[in-house]
């Protein structure tokens, strides 16, 4: 798989492009983990949507088909973003900043309520946190080391 983009610069011309691909491959491949039955348990049981999906991906995180789609979208979203440096950071402290958000609905959403849509519980609420965390901390500090070279690779 080629690492250019159509207009022929790297994804990963800096660190925080490398970051930002690295993190929107990973998106990519838990979206698609969620639609394979094993590694998504109680597969059978997925909803599109809300808490009654009871499929949970590696048994933990609580996942619907519109949660894998979302991470889909977020790991296109990403790639797509990669692609110049400004767009990486976007993508990195953007995407932080929506994963603090989801961190804080899911301690407020109860999780058995028609609210719980997207659907989360308790591992996804810890993962949403440490990605708020990574996320922010990654666009920010390779903002710093890779300031010099911002978009003129």
């Amino acid at each position: 798989m080629s690492t250019h983009s159509p207009t022929g610069r790297s994804m990963t011309a800096t660190r925080m492009q490398t970051a930002a691909t690295v993190v929107a491959a990973v998106f990519l491949l838990v979206g698609v983990a969620g639609f394979i039955p094993g590694v998504t348990t109680n597969y059978d049981d997925m909803q599109f949507a809300g808490h009654e999906s009871s499929a949970e991906l590696l048994g933990i995180f609580q996942v619907s088909i519109l949660h894998n789609i979302v991470h889909l979208l977020f790991g296109i979203a990403g790639l797509a973003m990669a692609r110049s440096w400004s767009g990486a950071r976007s993508y990195l402290i953007g995407g932080g900043v929506i994963y603090a958000i989801l961190f804080v609905y899911g301690l407020v959403v109860d999780h058995g309520s028609d609210a719980n849509f997207v659907p989360v519980n308790d591992a996804d609420n810890i993962l949403h946190l440490l990605l708020a965390i990574g996320m922010i901390g990654l666009g920010l500090a390779l903002g710093r080391a890779d300031d010099r070279h911002r978009d003129t690779v």
